[in-house]
This record gives C-alpha cells, structure tokens and sequence, in this order.
C-alpha cells in the first residue's frame, strides 16, 4: 500500500456518493490534496452551511433557504398548474426545458408495496388539501414510466376524481421502466406537450 490511511478515508467517502466509483473518487481526493488549504476550506464551509440552511419548501417540497422556494415564490407562474413529481431531481429537469411555468408537488417517493411505502407515507392527502385550497384546475402527474411511478399516478387520479380539476398524465415519449432524470430536454419537453387526461 503506497497510499497514507488518510487518503484511502477520503477516497472511500467519495466513493459512497451515487455515480463516482472507486477510481473516480480517487481522482477527486489527488485533485483536491492539489488545492490550497483556503479553498479546501471554503469548500468544507459551503457544505457544512448548505447542509444547515437548505431544507424543504412548506408548500410544495423543493429545496428552499426560506419557508418557500424560488418557484413557489414566483408570481409569474400559474398557480392554477401544478405538476407531481416523485423527486426534487425530476423538478429540476422539468424546469431544463423551459417550457413548464407552473408549480410543483415533491412526493419524495413513490408508492412501493415491497417496500412499505404507501399512500400515507407520501403525505398524498396533503396534496389533496392543497388542490382544494390553492385553486388549482388542472394536476399533471409527472411520476416515472414504471412500475411504482404508474401505481402511484393511478392513486393519485383515483384520490383526485372527486375534485373538480383536470388530472393528466405525461406522455408516454419518456420510455418504459426509465426516470425522467436521464431522459433529454426534447423529449421532457414532448411528454409535457402531449400529456393525456388520466381517469380515476
């Protein structure tokens, strides 16, 4: 082992985040033993305060620095829109294409019988309190084209069929199985344009 103990620690904690493996993580740990001091510093102090100043938006559940995010803050949009989405991540690339100028709902997961996680856990009555309130007149659900994600986005048309207010599905151009994060900007942007009224 030419490598000091220190290095290793380092490299390891790296590599527990998603998408960097071992070799990765090394390459980040000699990139960063390049830096100075000062800027090693800086770095570990914008973590630390992201970590204690960034939380969940009391509306919709976005990140916010506030009681309220950027978005639900923004009074240009139309609040009469509101898309479902099952993570803060799919939010962000619905907001890439540009096209969408509504407001969101983070369910912060999916509805997963294997793992236990149902209706309850997603807090989906909140989001029906906050259709009848808000006066929203049109809800479109933006869960995955999978399994989890079509059982929650039936749920969700089932529980909303009684409100007054359209509930649609996007198209189905993201493919079977895969997550809207990885899908392009073209065909996030189709499936919003040709989203479909969903029964309940």
């Amino acid at each position: 082992m030419f490598l000091p103990r220190r290095f290793i620690e380092l490299s390891a904690k790296l590599g527990s985040l998603p998408g960097i493996g071992p070799k990765a993580a090394d390459r980040l740990v000699f990139y960063l033993l390049d830096q100075s001091e000062e800027d090693i510093r800086a770095l570990a102090d914008a973590l630390v305060a992201a970590k204690r100043e960034i939380h969940f938006c009391t509306r919709c559940g976005n990140f916010a620095q506030g009681n309220l995010c950027e978005i639900c803050q923004d009074l240009s949009r139309d609040g009469g829109l509101l898309c479902v989405v099952e993570e803060i991540r799919d939010l962000a690339a619905i907001e890439k294409t540009g096209v969408y100028r509504g407001l969101y709902h983070v369910l912060h997961g999916r509805i997963d019988p294997i793992a236990r996680v149902g209706p309850e856990e997603l807090g989906l009555n909140r989001l029906a309190n906050r259709i009848r309130t808000d006066g929203v007149h049109e809800v479109i659900i933006a869960t995955n084209p999978n399994f989890n994600g079509d059982i929650t986005a039936m749920y969700i048309a089932k529980l909303l069929s009684e409100l007054n207010v359209r509930v649609t599905r996007i198209a189905t151009g993201i493919p079977k199985g895969s997550e809207l994060e990885f899908a392009d900007v073209f065909t996030l942007t189709q499936a919003l344009e040709k989203r479909t009224d969903v029964q309940g």
